[in-house]
């Protein structure tokens, strides 16, 4: 049975039905990205992450072809289906396998990569865009200290972005076993300036009109505030639910009701830090953390197993449908109308932005690794210049989280 090119035509510009088909359409893909994945794993260049965006990208092009470009309505993204459904197993999951020891024997340099470099790279960005900008409209007379100010605050805001980094693509390439120390490092910043992207981000957008000259004060206190409740969260949630599995002994009875209070503990976590305004990223974290070191040895061999490899499997279709849509949304016509005006300016920016992404990344990564060379007596712990180069190489891809603060601020509209 076989179905036409032109039938898919007329099923997608049904406006009615383009939910349904857009399901269909993108579980199908993920479906044939794992397929496709498994039979390429020994393939050295091409691992799940660059066969989903491969997918992504020969998709759109057959629905460019036979919808006139109107690939759009299949495409209609919200970020909070992101940062609701897809961010919260993929971020336990990656708290609840990591090696605890090898982690929090770095724990330190880990922050410095994932804070201190982060909030290095968004300065370098953010300043000179911002003077670039100023530079090149210093003369016009309608550039009054009202709309300098959202200039700041949309600058800012990119430079929020474009520091989220993402490590999944290097992490598939490295083997923790053989190379710990560089396994540890890169994961742990990813992680850690994922969530300090968007903090910084969050509360970039809560600046007001009226700034005072204690307004960097306020905003570092804010981030700290977020960043340690956040923490402390996460941590309350997986100890609790240690507390309450060990004291009711769940397992005697049904393994099911271990499972099922694990997910949702861990997703009450992360639901919670929502409600308070807090990190959801760091509190899921730290709370699969806890969880895989006190929670996951009160239950059931059984249950270990299953709950395993359940965390794995949500976190694993959750990064391919992901890379999927990021490739599809790459050949989304719509999006590049915006720039068609123009193309000569677009890609002196966009030049521009790659550009201060290469410079931000090398200046955060060389100097917090000198930094921790300088600390570290023992050759052991010092890291060398061709591991540097791979953090910062491991730094430069702009995933899903910079995808979802973008869709964020174009929704909630730019002043710029």
């Amino acid at each position: 049975m076989s179905l036409k090119l032109d039938s898919v035509s007329t099923l997608l510009n049904e406006p009615d039905a383009a939910p349904v088909h857009s399901v269909t359409l993108f579980v199908a893909l993920v479906s044939a990205c794992i397929v496709i994945g498994h039979l390429l794993q020994k393939t050295r260049w091409m691992n799940q992450s660059v066969t989903a965006l491969a997918f992504g990208l020969c998709t759109a092009t057959v629905i460019i072809l036979t919808t006139n470009g109107k690939i759009s309505d299949i495409l209609l993204f919200d970020e909070d289906l992101f940062f609701i459904c897809l961010l919260p197993p993929i971020i336990f999951n990656a708290g609840f396998q990591v090696k605890k020891k090898q982690f929090f024997q770095n724990f330190i340099i880990i922050n410095l990569f994932g804070v201190v470099g982060t909030l290095i790279s968004f300065g370098i960005i953010s300043i000179v865009q911002f003077a670039w900008c100023f530079a090149h409209t210093y003369k016009m007379l309608y550039v009054n200290a009202y709309r300098l100010f959202w200039w700041q605050v949309d600058l800012s805001s990119l430079g929020a972005i474009l520091s989220a980094t993402d490590t999944v693509c290097t992490l598939q390439v490295l083997n923790q076993e053989d190379t710990p120390l560089l396994y540890s490092l890169v994961f742990g910043e990813g992680v850690v300036n994922d969530a300090t992207s968007i903090v910084l981000f969050n509360a970039i957008q809560k600046f007001s009109v009226h700034v005072t000259p204690d307004t960097v004060m306020q905003f570092t206190g804010s981030f700290l505030y977020l960043f340690s409740l956040s923490t402390l969260l996460g941590i309350a949630v997986g100890l609790m639910s240690a507390y309450i599995i060990r004291k009711l002994y769940f397992g005697r009875h049904s393994t099911d009701r271990e499972v099922a209070l694990m997910i949702l503990m861990a997703y009450l976590s992360y639901v919670m830090a929502d409600l308070f305004q807090l990190s959801g990223i760091l509190t899921v974290f730290f709370c699969g953390i806890v969880m895989s070191h006190y929670t996951w040895h009160n239950i059931t061999e059984s249950s270990r197993v299953t709950t395993k490899h359940t965390f794995a499997t949500l976190s694993f279709i959750s990064e391919t449908f992901i890379f999927l849509y990021v490739g599809m949304d790459a050949l989304d016509m719509e999006k590049w109308k915006i720039v068609k005006g123009s193309p000569g300016t677009s890609v002196a920016v966009s030049s521009t932005l790659l550009g201060l992404v290469l410079v931000g990344r090398a200046a955060s990564v060389f100097s917090v690794s000198f930094l921790s060379n300088l600390a570290n007596d023992s050759p052991i712990d010092k890291i060398g210049f061709k591991q540097q180069v791979t953090i910062w190489w491991a730094g430069l891809m702009r995933g899903a989280v910079s995808v979802a603060l973008a869709y964020n601020k174009v929704k909630s509209g730019s002043q710029v």
